[in-house]
């Protein structure tokens, strides 16, 4: 049976997701990625807003069973740490009023999972993210390859 993944790199400016569908056979296809913006100058309220009704829309068109989030991962700016952690709670509350199956990964686990090395760079993620998938090119914006890497992290994960 055929899984849908959506794998999150929680943001409050960009937030990326990625939605891959596992066949039987364990390969990964690329349905959807993209990212989304809010703007700085906007209420915080007001801006995971934005993220919860533009997510909700994703969900509602694509469907997925499974949500991939990276968990936080911060040492030096508590601020940036603070807000990314409220865009994570509107995530992971959209997963949970939409009955997904919710996993959440450490970037060490997603660099491990991909690249099989736990220090890999943005770089070689993307790359991989490109040949996991069969892209012609990377990903772009980087928060959409992040996103991708979370979802494949999951479908690897679940093997």
């Amino acid at each position: 049976m055929t899984k849908r993944i959506l794998g999150i790199d929680p943001g409050t400016g960009i937030l990326g997701f990625g939605i891959i569908d596992v066949e039987p056979n364990g390969k990964s296809v690329m349905i959807d990625a993209g990212v989304i913006r809010t703007a700085s100058t906007e209420t915080d309220s007001n801006r995971l807003l934005t993220i919860y009704d533009e997510l909700q829309s994703i969900i509602k068109l694509h469907k997925p069973t499974v949500m991939s989030v990276e968990k936080l991962f911060f040492a030096q700016n508590v601020t940036t740490a603070m807000t990314v952690s409220q865009a994570r709670g509107v995530v992971l509350l959209l997963g949970e009023k939409n009955n997904m199956e919710l996993y959440e990964f450490t970037p060490l686990q997603i660099k491990q999972a991909v690249t099989g090395y736990g220090r890999a760079d943005k770089k070689q993620i993307q790359e991989m993210v490109r040949i996991l998938l069969g892209l012609n090119e990377v990903p772009k914006p980087d928060d959409c390859a992040d996103a991708l890497a979370a979802a494949l992290t999951c479908s690897i994960t679940m093997r």
